[in-house]
């Protein structure tokens, strides 16, 4: 297929799409409620970004989000780090999901995997098993503000734990199983749970996986927990002899006791995500109630054009962001379809033909599952069928130009696009999707309402249609509370406000088109992004380093845009011992098993020494972009480094690893 240039209008909403799109009835009520009218989108986010009072009281009003106590204000103050939301005010995240629930045997969530044939969960049986399992916790010993840790897949246990958890005002934070002990270790001895609520095992691609000894051995090594329970997912059964003090899962689901939730401030903790800088352990991010509760509903209807009626499918692990954007369909009403196991067995249409199962009639994924499909030359509409699908969201990694032409000519001519871009750090997308609006190949459709987005150059201006960084220069409510164990939030500063201060870096390259769009080009800082699963370098480094013969290691990962990322992992040998076969393999076994199969990197190579900067730092970054092909004397200054003949073996490497891409290109 040929390559398809950026900017090629390939979609129109007809008038019959947009007089149906939830945001059509947003602006109406706009204009009959608020006496606000608007000639364009364009307007309608200036507005939104400007007047932020009346833009998130909107949001508030128009969804009918019920407090349970008042706030004092909307914003009561502007800055960041530290914007105060909607002070005073009491909510809590599963008071919203369950007002959706009703009497008649709709579902809440559709479910399967690869032992599992399709399944349903109605709403009324997700609110008992919720009930019983949050009544089960109190008696635990609980207290709102209390963490419960959860090494779970993307299953419906995950979801019925995660309302159960905060709807008692408890703090829920979820790593996948796939994830080796010694990163789940990293991150869940951080927040210092009181429950850990895990599976024995797992089922992918075709393999079983058990977890049983590696959930002992977590388990040992965190000193704060009161309690284990058990998802017994490999065996059906609370397995006694490896789990003599543990709690069954099962048999906490199945009271019938009436749902009890605890208003909680606006501002109380909802969850920890993770998410890594260049150095140090993961980040483990704080996000309140109230600001995901507003980013969901106005993401979720506004922009991803969900609601009651609608069933929402993303393809996602339980070690993504994406699950919980998946879990906030609930949020409005939506029943999700969740998938666990591998999207490629026993091919790659298995996820189109959950699509059709389910009647699913939005469909999400990373990136990469729509480019694997495209290389291996399936066609989807052949596969299943798919005529209820409206919009199909890709994020994770730039979808390149080809693939909206390849989603055109083999899902369907008439879907709607919707790629996103997003983050963990701050629980919602900045740019996205507009039921109202054209889609252009390689382009975003639109800055979302409320994220005042903007490409910033080396100085911190604005810039259009040109390359620069992705800045929010607003608040948004669902920003991070603070990072866990940050005194005077000096690490939070650092990760997001230390380039331009008092504005949000997100570290992704973007460029702003005139009509409003924006294209994404990847990571421009040094975090490894696999696949959609971001990881700081310093966790492939706290795993490489381990072993004895090797002494140092530098990671970079590159994204090109519509080519499969690559990933080199450069190492410093002991002397007298040479990176031979056996060495690789015993390092890609260590990142395999410490971390996950996808860390592994596409490249592991020699090196004589680590560049680095007179105060000992790594050079990710001026290495990265070395590599992507920008000039040395543009990407470091030899005056700053500690080493600097260590560039000449880097500069004359970039030489040779570039000419070979250009010629796979």
């Amino acid at each position: 297929m040929a390559a398809l240039a950026e900017g090629k209008l390939l979609w129109e909403p007809d008038a019959a799409f947009k007089e149906r799109a939830h945001l059509t009835r947003y602006t109406r009520w706009l204009e009959s409620e608020r006496g606000l009218r608007f000639a364009d989108y364009d307007a309608l986010w200036h507005w939104s970004v400007t007047d932020l009072d009346a833009f998130w009281q909107s949001i508030v009003d128009y969804f009918d989000l019920r407090f349970a106590t008042p706030p004092t204000a909307i914003l009561a103050s502007r800055q960041m780090p530290g914007a105060v939301w909607f002070p005073g005010a009491t909510l809590n995240y599963a008071a919203q999901v369950f007002r959706h629930a009703t009497e008649e045997a709709r579902p809440a969530i559709l479910y399967a995997s690869e032992t599992k044939s399709l399944a349903s969960i109605s709403w009324r049986e997700l609110e008992r098993k919720v009930a019983s399992l949050a009544a089960h916790l109190r008696r635990m010993g609980l207290q709102p503000g209390d963490r419960v840790a959860a090494y779970l897949p993307n299953a419906p246990e995950a979801v019925i734990a995660f309302l159960a958890v905060i709807s008692i005002g408890c703090v829920w934070s979820l790593c996948a199983p796939d994830a080796g002990e010694v990163a789940i270790e990293d991150r869940f001895k951080q927040i210092e749970p009181k429950v850990l609520i895990a599976v024995d095992g797992y089922v992918y691609n075709g393999k079983t996986v058990d977890r049983s000894e590696t959930v002992r051995a977590l388990a040992a090594k965190l000193p704060t927990l009161s309690q284990l329970v058990i998802v017994p997912a490999l065996t059906g059964a609370l397995d006694r002899g490896r789990f003599p003090q543990a709690q069954d899962f099962q048999a906490l689901i199945t009271d019938d006791v009436p749902l009890d939730i605890l208003p909680v401030p606006f501002d109380h903790p909802l969850w920890i995500v993770y998410s890594s800088g260049t150095t140090g352990m993961p980040k483990p991010i704080v996000h309140g109630h109230g600001g995901v509760v507003l980013e969901g509903v106005k993401l979720g209807t506004l922009h991803n054009n969900l609601a009651e009626d609608d069933i929402f499918h993303w393809y996602t692990s339980a070690a993504w962001i994406m699950w919980n954007c998946q879990v906030g369909g609930l949020l409005v009403g939506a029943t999700i379809a969740i998938y666990d196991g591998s999207p490629a067995l026993p091919d790659l249409g298995r996820i189109w033909r959950f699509v059709e199962e389910t009647k699913a009639t939005a469909f999400g994924c990373g990136a990469a599952f729509f480019i694997n499909c495209m290389k291996a030359g399936i066609a989807p509409k052949d596969i299943a069928d798919l005529t209820r699908l409206r919009g199909i969201g890709s994020t994770g990694s730039p979808l390149p130009a080809e693939a909206y032409e390849w989603i055109l000519d083999k899902v369907r001519s008439d879907i709607w696009i919707v790629p996103i871009s997003g983050g963990t750090d701050f629980a919602g997308v900045f740019v996205g999707g507009n039921p109202l609006l054209p889609v252009y190949s390689g382009e975003m459709q639109c800055r979302c309402l409320g994220a005042k987005v903007e490409a910033y150059d080396d100085q911190g201006h604005p810039v259009t249609e040109e390359v620069g960084e992705l800045v929010c220069t607003e608040p948004m409510p669902s920003m991070p509370l603070r990072l866990l164990n940050d005194p005077g939030g000096r690490r939070l500063r650092e990760s997001y406000f230390d380039v331009f201060p008092g504005v949000w870096r997100h570290g992704d390259w973007i460029k702003i088109t005139a009509r409003g769009g924006a294209i994404i080009y990847g990571r421009s800082d040094a975090t490894i992004n696999r696949h959609g699963i971001r990881m700081g370098s310093s966790e492939i480094y706290s795993i490489v380093e381990a072993e004895p013969d090797v002494l140092d290691s530098l990671v970079v990962d590159l994204e090109y845009l519509g080519q499969e990322p690559h990933m080199a992992l450069f190492v410093v040998m002991r002397p007298g011992r040479a990176l031979d076969e056996a060495m690789r393999n015993a390092i890609e076994t260590r990142i395999r098993t410490g971390l996950s199969a996808r860390h592994v990197p596409n490249a592991i190579v020699q090196i004589p020494e680590v560049p680095r900067t007179l105060s000992g730092k790594k050079m990710e970054v001026p290495i990265k972009k070395l590599l992507l092909g920008q000039p040395l004397d543009k990407v470091a200054n030899r005056g700053s480094m500690a080493n600097p003949s260590s560039l000449d073996w880097f500069a004359a490497y970039a030489e040779r690893f570039l000419a070979a891409r250009r010629q796979q290109a």
